[in-house]
């Protein structure tokens, strides 16, 4: 019936523009007048072979009469109405509001996405001013700077009677201080800017080892191919050394893991497993014989060819130790991953490391204006075998896969507790700036 609405409004609107009179219309259409004009007004359907006659006359593509470019418009309007239910807003009447008034519709829509895109600003801002250490490490040092500035000035101004000497020495302190408080304003203006520039300068070893193992898909196939880790280092491009250090550990790990499970044994199980649903890692593990951390390490890094061939999509894969920290970030659409600072407690990723060799399946529904549903595998497992007196040392991994909107209940999970959000949560650490009325 929604489609329906929206027909006859398009019919009415087509008509106008082309200075065409109703009954003029009817005629050629070889209906009455009156009969075009319920049709025009919502009040009959229309499909089949009228359609396509009055398609005809107006010189259009009937496709574009039932379904019309207004498909995304109230798409559109639909989130709008979802994400905020208090409103009010008469859903049902949504396609012939976009019909009736399609400037007004347009101007809706335009400012919920508008909104949505300040939301994603807001939510990168937030989470770099809350956690990025480097960032705090440049604001601590301008507070720093005043506040010594502000010590030497006041001892200047209130010291009546100071010594020739000790009051160069002072003029050398501000002298020199308020060269370090320039450097340091201009370090964190430059650090600010990092977030909004995506040609700006990676100001954390962690956000160089991201983006180069980004920038390779994750993917190298010198190391597929035996090569040594020092010989992809050297084409890494990184600026520090922190950074080569992070990066030979992630990429020493991928050479053993390729030893392990080359891609060809692991394409043969996926083959063997039979296509369409996204693979089980567990299954795949049983099936290989090998951990199931190591196939979803495998499967996070097929190169994109394969992934073609083989998976319904590319899986995302988040590796996290036992104090919470993510360690490894591999992203996918709809389930951002915090850059700094502690993710949602609800993830299965947690829960794996309360249940170490255990692996667990959930679906979950990602909160917030990137919302979508995913098929989580999480399971934690130690680092090397254990020894008689130590802890293990554990990683969890969580690989995941796009779901289906509706196949079954999900589970509500956000990316942090400060963005998401859910007003609901019983595990929420601190008020969200997200929440409806903060």
């Amino acid at each position: 019936m929604a489609r329906t609405v929206l027909t006859g409004s398009r019919i009415r609107e087509r008509r106008v523009i082309l200075g065409l009179r109703q009954a003029e219309l009817a005629r050629r259409a070889g209906i009455s007048a009156s009969y075009l004009n319920l049709i025009e007004h919502n009040r009959r359907r229309i499909g089949g072979k009228l359609l396509l006659d009055i398609a005809q006359v107006l010189g259009v593509e009937a496709a574009l009469l039932a379904e019309g470019a207004e498909a995304a418009l109230t798409g559109s309007l639909r989130e709008a109405a979802a994400e905020g239910p208090g409103a009010g807003a008469e859903v049902d009447a949504v396609d012939e509001f976009a019909g009736r008034f399609p400037g007004w519709a347009r101007l809706v829509s335009e400012q919920h996405a508008r909104i949505g895109r300040l939301e994603q600003s807001v939510e990168a801002l937030t989470d770099r001013l809350a956690h990025d250490p480097h960032l705090a490490a440049s604001l601590h040092e301008v507070l720093s700077t005043v506040t010594a500035i502000h010590s030497s000035s006041s001892i200047l101004v209130e010291t009546q009677e100071l010594e020739p000497a000790w009051r160069e020495r002072f003029h050398r302190n501000i002298h020199e201080d308020s060269a370090r408080l320039a450097e340091g304003a201009q370090r964190l203006v430059d650090e600010l800017d990092a977030g909004q520039r995506q040609e700006a300068t990676l100001n954390s070893p962690q956000e160089e080892v991201d983006a180069f193992l980004d920038a390779n898909a994750h993917a190298f196939a010198a190391l597929e191919r035996g090569a040594e880790v020092e010989v992809v280092l050297q084409s890494a491009g990184l600026s520090s050394a922190a950074a080569v250090t992070l990066a030979r550990d992630r990429l020493t790990r991928m050479a053993r893991d390729a030893r392990a499970l080359p891609h060809g044994a692991l394409i043969e199980a996926l083959r063997g497993m039979g296509p369409g649903e996204a693979p089980d890692p567990t299954a795949l593990a049983a099936r290989l014989g090998l951990g199931v951390a190591l196939v979803m390490r495998r499967l996070a890094t097929l190169p994109g060819e394969l992934v073609e061939d083989l998976l319904p999509a590319r899986p995302g894969l988040v590796i996290a130790d036992a104090s919470g920290t993510l360690l490894y970030r591999r992203e996918i659409p709809g389930f951002p991953l915090p850059r700094f600072g502690a993710a949602c407690p609800l993830w299965p990723l947690f829960s794996a490391l309360q249940r170490p060799m255990f692996p667990i399946r959930a679906r979950v529904r990602m909160a917030g204006r990137s919302e979508g549903v995913f098929d989580c595998y999480a399971i934690a497992e130690a680092e090397a075998p254990p020894q008689i007196g130590e802890d293990p040392i554990l990683r969890s991994h969580m690989l995941l896969w796009p779901a289906e909107e509706e196949a079954e209940a999900a589970r509500g999970v956000g990316v942090s507790c400060r963005i998401c959000p859910r007003e609901d949560c019983a595990a929420r650490r601190e008020p969200s700036i997200m929440a409806r009325g903060a």
